[in-house]
């Protein structure tokens, strides 16, 4: 039985398994975003962001333990430096995954494995989307003053063309009755 046993070995040996979300983890942290597979990045979500919590306290001993994982002096440094910076307020949840498909030749799931708070356009769609906050409801929606406004002003526009078109039809009629 495998009860409580949640890790994916991702069908590698121990060794390269750990070597291979080192790199994976050391690449998202310098390019803030990477394109793999999703069986891959749920993996690294599970490895990547224990570091990224662990990075908040800047002491030589967090540092070791992080190096002891990444290998990577770059890697590490930029993790401290800029990365625990931002997300410093964040209680959880450092990393987004997004799907993106099947890959062309073994039709494996891909998705990008991005950190969250260096995606501007997330960012940004979720400061707008703050601000516009509407209430739904079951009934039929009301019409906005614009929306209402334009089919109000094409008839208004259709409306004298009509009219004047009307007392020349109405004028032709009466002429007729008086001959």
């Amino acid at each position: 039985m495998r009860h409580r046993k949640k890790f994916n070995h991702l069908s590698r040996t121990s060794a390269h398994r750990k070597a291979m979300l080192s790199n994976m983890a050391s690449s998202l942290i310098i390019h803030k975003r990477i394109k793999t597979t999703v069986a891959k990045a749920k993996a690294l979500r599970m490895y990547v962001e224990p570091l990224i919590n662990k990075s908040k306290t800047d002491n030589t001993h967090s540092r070791r333990i992080v190096f002891s994982h990444l290998q990577n002096k770059e890697a590490v440094s930029e993790l401290f430096r800029e990365i625990s910076e931002k997300v410093a307020s964040r209680p959880g949840g450092y990393t987004r995954i997004l799907k993106l498909g099947n890959r062309q030749g073994d039709a494996a799931e891909v998705c990008y494995i991005e950190l969250v708070d260096y995606n501007e356009n997330m960012l940004s769609e979720t400061s707008g989307a703050a601000k516009k906050s509407t209430r739904r409801s079951r009934r039929g929606a009301k019409k906005s003053t614009a929306e209402t406004a334009a089919p109000v002003a094409e008839a208004a526009e259709k409306a004298p063309e009509t009219a004047k078109e009307e007392p020349k039809a109405d004028d032709a009629a009466e002429e007729k009755k008086e001959e």
